[in-house]
């Protein structure tokens, strides 16, 4: 009985979810328009007042002033408003995770330690209700990431526009994710002693290394036989071991997962190895990283961090989480913002806020969330700023975006003007008479 009722429940919930997406009845207008009277931030060259931006198809075709507006296009006026590139959450788990509680709307992780041919590109849901929530807040791009175990998947960067993963996709591949193994104990209970931790920490390391070697082997055979395959016998493949072969040559980048200013040295001592200096590696999570950001920008590594978490330690200052990218910034490091959330990936403005608010500076938290991740993740030839020949991800909103009176009144994603109708909206539009009851 209880089966069946669990069941059920798990069907209602799905087909509430399908229902309110399937309520967004609008469609996208696509085409050629024309952006016209706003303040165009262009993000890599500098502000235009009373600028133009047009769009022509999924593409930016012109970015500045003057431009002459053929009557084919649709006229957006803009005048009085503000014009940015789309923002990009750097680490979510967006279209991975519906309801928590519901398993079978959870395809962030798998089973076992060592996972990297999981691709979170396969498993996004590009009908998640959050999405739409998402969008209508200026953020078109987000980078969506496997959990779980040492070596948890590929992430992905995805618009957040779409009928499938295939058309959402800006990097299907964007990054091997790895959780860091901490060296800390996890609260009072945790009764190890210090030589328990040091050898629990150093046979992951070993383990992780060993995975690596592994990959650069089979890495190594398979280039060996695709470069001269004649008279060979092709070696069986290893599915595993293949998703590995483009994270060892540098062509992906290894997300390292870390937090703790201990486990973040150790990081990098362990990148800085000979064997390790192919590998392409950014830093995600990065809490403590303000503790020791000079080291960091040392070894040029860029970093993804929040800002809306509490102190990881009761004796630093309320105020180091939000002053973390400032530091890191300040030092020399590469810095973009992530909120690390699912549903509350629509608070990437108010992360990137705190930040400017904390020493960032508005020019420099509008960077961290827009081409900072672009040239970070490798894809700034095509978004990241306002720039003719760059796919047609922007908003216009009626003030500062990081400022929570601000409205985004419409959004573009690649080159698709979104409707701006998501279920926070309809839900509010149904109950905004409910005092007024027919009698």
């Amino acid at each position: 009985m209880k089966l069946i009722v669990k069941s059920l429940l798990i069907v209602l919930l799905l087909i509430g979810f399908g229902k309110a997406e399937a309520q967004i009845t609008e469609k996208p207008v696509f085409g050629k328009i024309a952006i016209t009277g706003g303040t165009v931030h262009t993000v890599t060259n500098g502000t235009i007042e009373n600028g133009v931006v047009l769009i022509n198809g999924n593409k930016i075709a012109f970015v500045g002033k003057n431009a002459k507006i053929t009557s084919d296009y649709t006229v957006v006026d803009a005048s009085g408003k503000h014009v940015y590139p789309g923002f990009m959450d750097s680490g979510t788990s967006l279209g991975l995770v519906e309801i928590n509680a519901v398993a079978v709307t959870v395809d962030n992780q798998e089973i076992g330690e060592f996972k990297p041919n999981m691709l979170a590109f396969t498993a996004f849901n590009p009908h998640s209700a959050a999405i739409p929530v998402t969008r209508v807040n200026g953020i078109t791009h987000v980078l969506t990431a496997p959990q779980g175990g040492r070596i948890a998947g590929q992430a992905a960067v995805m618009n957040l526009w779409g009928y499938s993963p295939d058309s959402m996709a800006v990097d299907g591949s964007a990054g091997m994710v790895v959780e860091w193994p901490s060296q800390r104990r996890f609260g009072r209970w945790d009764s190890r002693s210090d030589k328990e931790v040091k050898e629990r920490y150093e046979k992951a390391i070993t383990a992780l290394d060993e995975m690596l070697d592994k990959a650069r082997f089979y890495d190594a055979m398979m280039s060996a036989f695709e470069d001269s395959p004649k008279g060979k016998e092709q070696p069986d493949k290893d599915i595993e071991l293949e998703a590995m072969r483009e994270m060892v040559n540098g062509e992906t980048p290894l997300l390292i997962q870390v937090t703790r200013e201990k486990d973040i040295l150790s990081a990098l001592e362990w990148a800085s190895k000979d064997e390790n200096s192919d590998l392409k590696i950014i830093f995600a999570g990065v809490e403590e990283g303000w503790r020791v950001a000079d080291k960091i920008a040392e070894t040029g590594i860029p970093c993804l961090v929040s800002s809306l978490h509490l102190p990881t330690r009761q004796y630093d200052h309320v105020h180091k989480p939000y002053q973390n990218a400032s530091l890191l910034t300040e030092a020399g490091v590469k810095v973009a913002i992530m909120t690390g959330e699912v549903e509350n990936v629509r608070n990437l403005p108010f992360h990137a806020g705190y930040a400017a608010a904390y020493g960032l500076g508005t020019e420099e938290a509008v960077k961290a969330v827009t081409i900072n991740p672009a040239e970070i993740f490798g894809f700034d030839d095509v978004l990241g700023s306002l720039e003719a020949g760059k796919m047609a991800n922007l908003f216009i909103s009626d003030g500062d975006p990081f400022e929570p009176l601000t409205h985004v009144e419409h959004v573009f994603i690649n080159g698709y003007k979104i409707p701006m109708t998501d279920r926070h909206s309809q839900l509010y539009e149904e109950f905004l008479d409910r005092d007024a009851v027919e009698k």
